[in-house]
């Protein structure tokens, strides 16, 4: 039987997208009449998610030209932006923390709000990614990713995924919250899978070498053990290639060194376990294959520009 370090490497961009799951910092089911409008706040390292379930809605984000959502239409705005929903270009839009929403739970609220015009029920949420493969994808997607319902793509998944968050979102249960956390999940996977297949920048930099057969699968070994004793020879052996013809692909493909990239993943997977507070400096040191926390130290500091203790120092200072 396969251990599961020693997995097939068929699909490395499949495993990036397995890292897609999502710690929601919010998650609000509106109900609106138009004329209604609401800005919603930039937030740092957060991927802002909305689903139009039944009406119009009118997206303007940085970055693009407004966009006419419909019932069963899905957007992101990847990259924690600030930016406006409304019913109509003249709709004023107040800031979302002004208007009146009723706490369901310590993260999931129900938001009322317009006028006695034509009715629109949303689901909108703020939601992070804590793996480092998914905040790498994540931060190659454009300012706004759009998938409508009628794109054709999976679209029965795509509409019965919808229809699941719009029927939990109208009757939260027991256990609501988390259906709806992986619901969102698998539409913000079926998102970035569309615009995989569609748009030709997806084909280039790291998502396009996470494609190369030999490549990616050098790369899936990375992100699977980072604490591993890499060497160029040694992940040159494993994909079956020369030692200088990798070292040169890589680069080529990813854009920096193999050694490189592997010094760079250590410190991102470092960073996010020191900022969720979860080991020491010492304990990461050993468990990312560092012989010394000096030595990890020096690396770390090095790639973040931070010294490691004070990323943990400040992960600790912060509120639950």
């Amino acid at each position: 039987m396969q251990t599961p370090d020693r997995l097939p490497l068929a699909d490395p961009l499949g495993e990036a997208l397995h890292a897609l799951h999502m710690d929601g910092a919010f998650y609000c089911r509106s109900e609106l009449t138009a004329p209604w409008g609401m800005e919603l706040m930039a937030m740092d390292g957060y991927l802002w998610f909305h689903v139009v379930t039944a009406g119009r809605a009118r997206l303007e984000a940085p970055g693009g030209e407004p966009v006419e959502l419909g019932p069963g239409d899905l957007a992101l705005v990847p990259h924690g932006h600030g930016h406006v929903l409304r019913s109509d270009p003249g709709a004023p839009a107040p800031g979302i923390l002004s208007l009146d929403r009723t706490l369901l739970t310590p993260r999931y609220e129900l938001l009322r709000h317009g006028g006695d015009g034509a009715p629109t029920t949303m689901v909108c949420a703020a939601v992070r990614f804590d793996h480092p493969a998914a905040r790498s994808l994540v931060a190659l997607l454009p300012p706004t990713l759009v998938v409508p319902a009628a794109r054709g793509l999976d679209n029965a998944l795509t509409d019965g995924t919808v229809r699941l968050i719009a029927a939990e979102a109208r009757n939260l249960r027991p256990g609501g919250e988390a259906v709806i956390t992986r619901l969102a999940d698998v539409l913000v996977i079926q998102a970035i899978r569309a615009w995989l297949e569609d748009d030709p920048s997806a084909r280039r930099g790291w998502l396009g070498a996470l494609r190369d057969p030999q490549v990616g699968a050098a790369l899936a070994l990375i992100h699977r053990d980072a604490a591993r004793d890499w060497t160029v020879a040694a992940l040159a052996r494993e994909v079956a290639m020369s030692r200088s013809a990798f070292a040169a692909r890589f680069t080529d493909l990813v854009g920096e060194p193999a050694m490189q990239y592997v010094t760079r993943w250590r410190m991102q997977v470092a960073t996010e376990a020191l900022r969720a507070g979860e080991t020491t400096v010492g304990e990461l040191a050993a468990r990312l294959g560092y012989r010394s926390e000096a030595a990890f130290a020096r690396a770390f500091k090095r790639v973040v520009g931070t010294p490691p203790g004070a990323v943990r120092r400040q992960a600790l200072q912060l509120p639950a």
